[in-house]
């Protein structure tokens, strides 16, 4: 049975799982939805009632049939290197090559139907909080003065995008950023506006999911640091990330949270206050682990590549 991953020729997190599955013997088929039409092949035929599938790739010819499990890790968009790229090509590349893999049996990571709705923000943010996860006060808005009320009620804010990532080519992150005092937020009217009451936060914590695993690291916040530097992909702070235990309850409160969400995987940002809570700030469901792998030495990509390996159809099991 063949694990497939869909991915990007140069994706080193993948190489890193990649690795584990070879010295396992774990038959690995590694195929960028953008090669279809233009190195990569796909056939299926529906008949008697029955279905058989192939995909040709890198010189490969795989069973449908045969796959194990799937991960979805940082495919590009389908046909994209086509000879003759269009939109029309990418929406029938993309539903035939989906839609056939839907019907493989295969255990995902994570499957595209809740992976598309596990990335919205304001979805996680309510999922957060029935499964217990504290959240901080947040207001998403298109009105001025709910902004003006909401800051009159919580002074001190950040900004943050909605959606996530700018979408340009190559996609551009948006950074968190601190609220001046004296916004008037009139712009607010323009564009849906996601307004979050900022934690003093004593540290960093990036936990990593991967089924029932939890690997969690911290990153502490300097004494001198700079308040205005809220996001930590973008502070000048270099202190390192260590290994953290996962308090039980916010260990219970992400399992659930991944039941719900129907997540094989997923990469959790906290922010630690100074009394230890950790606020849930995001859940991305293909969140990068290849730093903190380095820098903890945290075995997350061997956990991923027994997860794969590992027999069965359910969709996120442990």
């Amino acid at each position: 049975m063949t694990v497939l991953i869909l991915t990007g020729e140069e994706d080193v997190t993948a190489d890193m799982v990649v690795v584990h599955l070879n010295a396992s013997s774990v038959p690995v088929v590694r195929l960028d939805p953008a090669d279809l039409t233009a190195g990569a092949a796909l056939s299926g035929e529906y008949v008697h009632g029955s279905f058989h599938g192939h995909l040709s790739c890198a010189g490969r010819l795989v069973g449908l049939s045969g796959l194990r499990s799937v991960w979805v890790r940082r495919p590009g968009v389908p046909a994209a290197r086509a000879p003759q790229p269009s939109a029309w090509l990418t929406e029938e590349a993309a539903q035939a090559l989906y839609g056939m893999l839907r019907g493989s049996g295969a255990r995902w990571m994570n499957h595209p139907d809740a992976a598309r709705r596990a990335r919205v923000k304001p979805w996680q943010l309510r999922l957060a909080q029935r499964c217990g996860l504290p959240v901080p006060a947040t207001l998403i808005t298109t009105f001025p003065q709910a902004a003006r009320d909401f800051a009159a009620r919580f002074p001190d804010l950040v900004v943050k995008p909605v959606s996530g990532a700018h979408p340009q080519e190559p996609p551009r992150a948006v950074p968190t950023s601190r609220v001046a005092p004296d916004a008037d937020f009139a712009a607010v009217a323009y564009g849906p506006t996601l307004l979050q009451r900022r934690v003093a936060k004593r540290a960093d914590i990036r936990l990593t999911a991967v089924g029932e695993t939890l690997l969690a690291a911290r990153k502490a916040t300097p004494a001198d640091a700079d308040p205005d530097e809220v996001d930590v992909r973008f502070a000048s702070a270099r202190t390192p990330w260590r290994p953290v235990e996962v308090p039980a309850r916010t260990a219970a409160a992400v399992r659930r949270y991944l039941q719900e969400a129907e997540l094989a995987y997923g990469a959790f940002d906290f922010a630690e206050d100074a009394d230890g809570v950790w606020w849930f700030l995001e859940c991305n469901q293909s969140g990068q682990f290849g730093f903190v792998e380095v820098e903890t030495g945290q075995p997350i990509a061997r956990a991923i590549a027994e997860w794969l390996a590992r027999p069965g159809t359910s969709v996120a099991e442990s």
